[in-house]
């Protein structure tokens, strides 16, 4: 995938694939004999739509950073490094009828459920014409059937479990699946919709998305284990860990775990390894660069999601060209979302009398 120095962390702007983790890619899912088969029945059409949908989200919020840097907008909140920790899940769904709750840097998820990525930059933008009507910036469509977030992350697992007990209650094989950060674990909420879930058994996954810091805070500074690998053993529920720089692990993982799901043994509380290679927000970039060593961004940069799976399925036997012509198709697509956004700007800004509509009160 082409780098931007302007936009791309600088470990990614001279990524060149490490040959160990190259040959070590598939190890993630090969020890699982249940994630293999998972992997191995897998159509070469999933695999590179996989490759898309991280192209695409990492191009997204490109886009947003690149409109920072502009003055378009004030700030963004990004997910550099994260992006297969989302595709991977969402791709492993009933896409036609299960519902995901996304985190603000999730915001991948709702590109591949169907939004058009010209909506999620209207978010931003606060148009009349963005999924919140320019009420909100996080976005969400419950015709795409990803439910919008809110600021306080801690709220989206009650709302998430809610979902999955309306599918129980109508008799629906759906499953519901959201995010939740390493910093989100700690909050009264999340740890409710955990207990609720397990006890009575719905059909909802939840992806401990542990980016090793929450804010200023790293991990190892709020959870002593370090890692959230044997969490769903304090839930009494079903549970494992996969690779999140693996899009092929998160998918099988995620995979089973929908299948659980969908035979009444759920929740399933998913671990998933990652990390940001930026800050909280664009308005805080050199501050992680301060919070964390720099050996962290070397150790997780060799492990760049989109690179590493570019190189699997160059192994795999995909021509070059072939990954070059569906970057190059995403990259227009991504260009013309952002020119259409732009367009809304400048004629689709809410008029002051629609704030009283679509309230309460």
């Amino acid at each position: 995938m082409k780098r931007f120095p302007a936009f791309d962390p600088p470990e990614y702007v001279d990524w060149q694939p490490d040959p160990g983790l190259v040959r070590a890619f598939p190890e993630a899912w090969s020890q699982d004999p249940a994630r293999a088969h998972i992997v191995q029945q897998m159509d070469g059409a999933t695999k590179l739509a996989l490759y898309a949908g991280m192209v695409r989200t990492r191009l997204h919020d490109i886009m947003l950073k690149r409109w920072v840097r502009q003055g378009v907008i004030s700030k963004a909140w990004l997910g550099p490094g994260e992006e297969a920790a989302t595709v991977g899940p969402v791709h492993a769904l009933d896409r036609a009828h299960d519902v995901v709750a996304p985190m603000i840097r999730n915001a991948g998820a709702c590109c591949e459920m169907g939004m058009p990525v010209a909506d999620m930059l209207r978010g931003y933008l606060g148009t009349s014409d963005a999924p919140s009507k320019g009420r909100d910036g996080h976005v969400g469509s419950f015709r795409h059937r990803v439910i919008q977030p809110v600021s306080p992350v801690g709220n989206m697992p009650p709302v998430t479990a809610g979902v999955a007990l309306s599918f129980v209650l109508r008799g629906e094989r759906r499953v519901a699946l959201t995010w939740i950060g390493d910093g989100t674990v700690k909050t009264g909420p999340t740890h409710e919709a955990l207990n609720l879930a397990a006890v009575q058994k719905l059909p909802v996954i939840f992806v401990i998305q542990n980016n090793q810091v929450a804010l200023g805070t790293r991990v190892e500074q709020a959870h002593l284990p370090g890692t959230f690998a044997e969490l769903h053993e304090a839930y009494g529920c079903p549970g494992s860990t996969f690779d999140g720089n693996n899009v092929l692990d998160a998918y099988a993982a995620t995979r089973l775990a929908a299948e659980r799901c969908r035979a009444g043994e759920g929740p399933v509380i998913l671990s998933a390894e990652t990390f940001r290679m930026g800050g909280h927000a664009t308005h805080d970039e050199q501050e992680a660069r301060k919070v964390l060593p720099a050996e962290l961004f070397a150790y997780w940069g060799k492990r760049d999601p989109v690179g590493l799976y570019e190189e699997y399925l160059q192994r795999e036997g995909v021509p070059v060209a072939e990954l070059e012509a569906i970057e190059a198709e995403v990259t227009a697509a991504v260009d013309r979302a952002g020119e259409e956004a732009l367009a809304s700007r400048d004629g689709n800004m809410p008029l002051p009398a629609s704030a009283v509509e679509d309230v309460y009160a």
